[in-house]
């Protein structure tokens, strides 16, 4: 492929040059994918309204999140596993982020640590957390985010179990032998054992609390 002149071409190149279980895993959703199909398709309904005879020989699109500012009001979002795709993964995620005056979201299921990524530079980054069964491990990954320097907890409050990701039962998706969870390293929870189907699925069925509600939100935001 030549120039690259659409964002959707990004697409196909990944899936000539990643392995085909990163590919899948990146790409796809659960089941039937109606939930990612919708979310594309609200995506495409979004539409621009032209203004007329308006000055535009300087156009800013800068707003706030938080109280943050930030170049536009587009921000990077808490993608797992990245380096399956490129072996600098959340390092060059989060100086482009810098780069471009955005906020990156870090995934608790980076392949790289919330130390690493802040070692990469200056940067408006927050950190996503899932609610692990040991609270423990939920209270030590948000001060360290926030010994970091990571401004925000976004809380993943939608996976009480994964959804059933039919591509990643087909492949039997499990991370990398090089690779592993690295926020998790030193705890026991670093790594992700094979499985009959997912992996993947195995990992959240063991460690994520399913159990939670607004009470265990209310307990999470004491941790700091």
């Amino acid at each position: 492929m030549g120039e690259i002149t659409n964002i959707s071409e990004y697409e196909e190149i990944a899936r000539q040059k990643l392995p085909k279980m990163a590919f899948d895993y990146y790409a796809s959703g659960a089941e039937d994918q109606w939930t990612l199909q919708e979310n594309r398709n609200a995506f495409s309904r979004i539409l621009f309204r032209p203004r007329i005879l308006i000055d535009v020989s300087k156009i800013d699109l800068s707003t706030t999140v938080l109280g943050f500012k930030i170049s536009m009001p587009i921000m990077i979002a808490p993608t797992a596993f990245q380096k399956m795709a490129h072996p600098e993964g959340e390092y060059a995620t989060a100086r482009a982020a810098s780069a471009a005056g955005t906020i990156m979201t870090l995934s608790s299921w980076a392949t790289s640590s919330v130390e690493e990524v802040a070692s990469t530079g200056p940067g408006i980054r927050f950190f996503q957390l899932y609610v692990y069964k040991d609270r423990n491990v939920v209270a030590q990954l948000v001060r360290r985010a926030e010994k970091a320097g990571f401004k925000a907890i976004a809380l993943t409050v939608d996976t009480p179990r994964l959804g059933r990701r039919e591509a990643d039962i087909k492949n039997r998706f499990v991370l990398p032998p090089f690779l592993t969870l690295k926020n998790f390293e030193g705890l026991n929870l670093g790594k992700m054992d094979e499985a009959n189907d997912s992996g993947l699925a195995s990992y959240v069925a063991g460690q994520i609390d399913r159990t939670l509600s607004w009470k265990g939100c209310e307990v999470a935001s004491d941790y700091h």
